[in-house]
């Protein structure tokens, strides 16, 4: 080592590879074997190497930021994923900037693109889980390395997803299973592509199972609009179980259950989707479909690299199947 520090020779010589190689491994390639990866990473570790970005990025040409666009949004899934996402960075060696805007329409989105063309970002996510969107990202140019990121199914660019019709059918099937005769479900906005995916495989796993589909109760992702569309489920007559599409969702129905006498799961039972933190401590504890935020974050920097290092293509796409999270809010119907 150099009085200076240790340099990626000292790490490549230590874990037995070429620099080539720790190169890939500080930039997440997805080409490196996981032992290789793993010993490279406790050399790194051992010597204390920090990788000059600088240098880096006057070797490579290219710079080590990367852009994210994303909505200013407290909700748990959209800031999950932003946070996930810049951590999985942060370990590859890259720094990100993030353009957040109130409203994912085309001259917001366009606008923060241009901004991080200007900053000479290496590539760009767009986390865009809403219909506006789409109008966007057709007015972009094409030859820059570009993932959207719960965005529409349905178009071209390079897309990584949660499986939102998976979790529609776990979430269903999941409380067919207990035995209840249909699922009524609470959705969110209708212009989101989570709540369209999650109706889609409620209603799809219902129709497999011969049982007859409710009426959908459209509300926005709020506990309160939760809690006024329980105030009518709770009034109305033959409904024992509730899939809600988040978990506010579902704190504002058990609220209003419990108002009216509703107990859960004796009498009601309710699945909710996204199993925030405080789901376990909800009361019951909260039965939910849990998206794995890091896979999704992990792929789609995995994604961009690729495009970074070998060329834009926009073939490139990756759905992640979310898990279904027992606890005590599902039981069988009464009776």
């Amino acid at each position: 080592m150099t009085a200076r520090g240790p340099a990626m020779r000292d790490v490549a010589r230590l874990a037995g590879v070429s620099h080539q190689t720790v190169s890939r491994v500080l930039n997440g390639h997805p080409n490196v074997r996981e032992q290789t990866r793993l010993r490279v990473q406790a050399a790194i570790s051992q010597l204390g190497y920090r990788p000059n970005r600088a240098a880096r990025a006057l070797v490579t040409g290219r710079s080590q930021v990367l852009g994210v666009v994303a909505l200013n949004t407290t909700l748990y899934g959209p800031a999950s994923l932003l946070s996930a996402f810049e951590l999985a960075a942060a370990e590859a060696g890259f720094a990100v900037s993030v353009g957040s805007v109130r409203n994912l329409d085309r001259d917001s989105i366009t606008a923060v693109v241009e901004r991080h063309l200007a900053h000479r970002v290496a590539g760009i996510v767009v986390i865009a889980p809403v219909e506006s969107a789409g109008e966007a990202l057709d007015c972009l140019p094409t030859d820059i390395p570009l993932v959207t990121v719960d965005g529409d199914p349905r178009r071209p660019e390079p897309l990584v997803t949660i499986d939102q019709v998976e979790g529609g059918r776990l979430a269903t099937q999941h409380l067919l299973d207990a035995g209840h005769r249909t699922v009524w479900h609470v959705s969110g906005p209708g212009d989101w592509f989570d709540s369209a995916g999650r109706i889609a495989g409620w209603r799809e796993t219902l129709r497999a199972a011969g049982a007859e589909a409710p009426p959908v109760l459209q509300a926005d992702w709020s506990a309160a609009s939760g809690y006024r569309c329980g105030q009518m489920l709770a009034r109305t007559p033959g409904v024992t179980a509730i899939f809600t599409a988040n978990d506010d969702l579902a704190l504002g129905v058990l609220h209003a259950l419990h108002e009216h006498g509703r107990r859960v799961p004796e009498e009601v039972s309710v699945v909710g989707f996204d199993d925030v933190p405080d789901a376990a401590y909800f009361i019951p504890p909260l039965t939910t479909v849990r998206p794995d935020f890091d896979t999704v974050a992990k792929a789609s920097l995995s994604l961009l690299l690729t495009q970074i290092e070998s060329g834009v293509d926009r073939t490139l796409r990756q759905t992640v199947s979310p898990t279904l999270m027992t606890r005590s809010s599902v039981g069988p119907p009464p009776g």
